[in-house]
């Protein structure tokens, strides 16, 4: 692997004022090998700790984070730039663990095959091992569910890094983990760069890398581990479309659609970024939609109470405006007024006030590159064929989502929506009941509940011949 002995730090720059937040050094060559040597170690007890045990102490890790939900939030809100009084993601992440003891030992139970006289046949999940999960910054406490939580309860045992805008996040999980009981080197943070976490997927120390990030983020992880066979889960990008037919009902579906536009600054995988609106009522829902976005309010996250604060960074900013800016140009057109857009110049560099757009196509680049800002871009379309031909007419494929009275046609329009989640007259949600992941450039694998259980286990086939003849 060619552990590194130097010593490297990274600074976390706030989106908020543009000070530096935290300064944290990168794990150096003798670190990573120690956290290996006792995540091995650990992995065999682990592994064989009956599986109420292990449900009981991550149920116990969600109550610690609870326990620290104040400063989670301040950090979060420090790192990222939402509002504060939005940045508890603590619920959530206990949540996970709640439904997870709920069906764990049902999941996780051997499955009978036919019998035939004196043998005896059985699938028994076993868990695969050493786990390396690397977790975005968007929502980064929520997402340790996924990344911690699952493969923990399955019986692996985990290394962690998060991303280096967020690293006290992953600190303070892992102090919690211990807190609630945790065995020594079941679950460890890293701070590692994107060059040494590369080297150690190449070198095959891992069983499972488990990614949530970005498309060029997943490609890089996929390309480390070719050839180790480890296995790889990819959560990523999305370009999430909605259609508005000409029978949806606007008062109930616009509120819906503005949140799943602007909520966390746009900056979600299923954020809801090409909305296409049957012609016969195509004005009629810009009109509500450019009224509901004057409600989102943007401003300090921390000093005050917007809607909206700071995108993740300064260049995130520019790349959202820079889009738009290219879409208008191309012939797009925007509604809302200046005054959001001068308020998010006097707060920041990484302040994007909500826009919204109306007279783009698939011709331009901010309908068919993931934005990750808050834009709402609204094409009219001729009917559901049209419709649909459009939504899937992406190469990504995380969640989407129809506007209908009629439900057993939109139902039947879902069968056709190319997603790995599809929505009827909801919009923006990871329903924790059900499998999570997309298609094409969204991902590989899937997360959440039974789902994502099974997904961190290998079958193992039992043939047990009680009888020799």
């Amino acid at each position: 692997m060619n552990p590194r002995t130097d010593i490297r730090t990274f600074s976390v720059t706030s989106p908020v004022d543009g000070s530096v937040y935290a300064t944290r050094a990168y794990a150096d060559g003798a670190a990573m090998e120690a956290a290996l040597a006792r995540a091995r170690a650990a992995l065999r007890s682990w592994r064989r700790t009956p599986l109420a045990e292990r449900l009981a102490i991550l149920l116990r890790f969600g109550e610690e984070m609870q326990a620290r939900a104040a400063q989670l939030a301040e950090m979060l809100a420090w790192q990222i730039g939402r509002p504060l009084w939005q940045a508890d993601e603590t619920p959530r992440l206990a949540l996970v663990g709640r439904l997870l003891a709920d069906v764990a030992a049902e999941t996780l139970a051997d499955t009978p095959y036919p019998a035939d006289e004196n043998i005896r046949r059985y699938v028994r999940p076993i868990a695969g091992g050493l786990h390396l999960s690397i977790c975005a910054w968007n929502y980064p406490t929520a997402m340790l569910g996924y990344l911690v939580t699952a493969p923990l309860a399955a019986g692996n045992v985990v290394i962690f890094k998060h991303s280096p805008q967020t690293p006290l996040i992953a600190e303070v999980a892992e102090e919690a983990f211990r807190a609630a009981g945790g065995p020594e080197g079941v679950f460890q943070s890293l701070h590692l760069d994107h060059a040494d976490a590369e080297r150690l997927i190449a070198s095959g120390a891992f069983n499972a890398v488990n990614f949530i990030g970005s498309v060029n983020g997943g490609r890089r992880v996929h390309a480390a581990a070719a050839g180790t066979f480890t296995q790889v889960h990819l959560e990523l990008g999305g370009k999430d479309p909605a259609y508005i037919r000409a029978d949806a009902d606007l008062s109930a579906a616009v509120p819906q659609i503005a949140e799943g536009s602007f909520s966390n600054a746009g900056q979600s995988c299923c954020s809801v970024e090409r909305i296409y609106v049957d012609r016969a009522i195509h004005d009629r829902f810009v009109e509500a939609l450019v009224a509901e976005a004057a409600k989102w309010t943007i401003g300090h996250p921390i000093a005050e109470k917007p809607m909206l604060g700071a995108v993740v960074r300064a260049s995130a900013a520019d790349t959202i405006r820079g889009m738009a800016e290219q879409a208008v140009r191309a012939g797009a057109r925007r509604l809302m007024p200046e005054t959001g857009a001068r308020r998010a110049a006097e707060l920041g560099a990484a302040y994007v006030a909500p826009e919204v757009l109306v007279g783009v196509d698939h011709g331009m680049a901010i309908m068919r590159d993931e934005l990750f800002g808050p834009v709402a871009c609204i094409q009219a379309v001729d009917g559901d064929d049209q419709a649909v031909a459009l939504m899937n007419d992406s190469d990504f494929g995380l969640s989407a989502s129809i506007w209908t009275q009629d439900i057993d046609r939109g139902a039947a329009l879902l069968d056709e929506v190319e997603a790995g989640t599809v929505y009827l007259n909801r919009c923006d949600h990871a329903d924790l009941y059900l499998p999570w992941g997309g298609v094409k450039n969204s991902g590989m694998g899937r997360t959440n509940g039974r789902a994502g259980l099974i997904e961190a286990t290998a079958a193992k086939a039992y043939h047990v011949r009680s009888v020799i003849a």
